[in-house]
């Protein structure tokens, strides 16, 4: 009989790999439990934006069609009153932008910076610089 002989190393992860290897996963694991929350939270306020838009009306009309959005969907980030909504084009347009500070460990965070429109450009309008 032969014998065959593959190699003189063994071969696989060592223990210190397989530790390096969890612990990177388990930090993702923690940053994506914790932003997972604040996009869910900005896909609420686009379709908020998009409801109000379509409920019409006036300025504050709007901002209060949104607010009550916001309200069923735990939205905490932006209210109706930071909402720019402008008619440039002749179409009514809803637009905000806000950040999202997450903390993760001890002192360290994560900014998020959101943005949004109903435009179909894209392009997110300012808010004034008096208010």
């Amino acid at each position: 009989m032969v014998s065959y002989v593959f190699g003189k190393y063994q071969r696989g992860v060592s223990l210190t790999g397989l530790i390096l290897v969890l612990a990177i996963m388990g930090f993702i694991a923690i940053i994506a439990m914790k932003t997972v929350p604040a996009y869910a939270e900005y896909s609420a306020v686009k379709d908020g934006i998009a409801v109000a838009k379509e409920a019409g009306g006036t300025v504050r009309e709007m901002q209060l069609s949104f607010d009550k959005n916001a309200d069923i969907n735990n939205v905490d980030a932006i209210k109706g009153r930071d909402l720019v909504i402008s008619k440039e084009t002749g179409e009514t347009e809803i637009s905000f932008e806000y950040e999202k500070r997450i903390p993760l460990v001890s002192n360290v965070s994560l900014l998020i910076d959101f943005a949004g429109t109903t435009d179909k450009s894209g392009a997110v309008a300012q808010k004034p610089a008096n208010e």
